[in-house]
């Protein structure tokens, strides 16, 4: 396999690296984990045991993927965002192990501004937007725009990342031109045939 890995970083045993992935300065990559194809690892990364990540992923410097995170393809992690495991840790009585952990699931293109905090036991959605320094404390659907503490959903966004108008029940992106319908409080694509 063909991958980069900087000499400062540490790669424990029984790690799966997909091809042409980068791994930079000063990172961990912990037992069991498993990194696809073409993600980017930037400076000071640690991604814990069992963590799976998919391909095309992009952690940016300073963040910290705990066991129990799953990350689909097409993520970005912005710098020195958060991602918790342990809802309610204590020094005193130590919660180890994956019967600890709730499990955090990170979809398709979801994109996770820089200090974000995203609380253990959620799931955001495929393509969400979660904006710079907001705290998630519950699941956020496909396409949301989030921000704030705790965050709240200000709008949508399109695939392509662009924050759509305001509209009633369907929407063109201005950039992409792709077309959405939001029918249950769900957006969805649309097909413009």
């Amino acid at each position: 396999m063909q991958y980069f890995i900087h000499e400062s970083s540490y790669v424990d045993e029984n790690v799966q690296i997909g091809e042409n992935t980068k791994i930079w300065h000063f990172c961990h990559i912990q037992s069991g984990s498993q990194i696809g194809r073409q993600v980017s690892v930037g400076q000071n990364v640690n991604i814990g045991n069992n963590v799976v990540i998919g391909n095309f992923v992009k952690i940016q410097n300073n963040v910290s993927v705990y066991e129990g995170v799953t990350l689909e393809d097409y993520v970005f992690c912005g710098p020195s965002m958060v991602f918790t495991n342990v809802i309610d840790p204590r020094c005193k009585y130590p919660q180890r192990g994956s019967e600890f952990y709730r499990k955090t699931l990170v979809k398709e293109g979801a994109s996770i501004g820089a200090n974000a905090t995203i609380v253990c036991g959620n799931t955001i959605g495929k393509h969400a937007f979660i904006g710079a320094g907001a705290v998630v404390t519950r699941d956020v659907p496909d396409y949301a725009l989030m921000v704030g503490v705790p965050a709240k959903q200000v709008g949508w966004a399109c695939e392509c990342g662009e924050i759509l108008p305001k509209f009633k029940t369907e929407v063109s992106c201005p950039r992409c031109s792709r077309h959405y319908r939001l029918e249950n409080e769900q957006l969805s694509p649309r097909s413009t045939k």
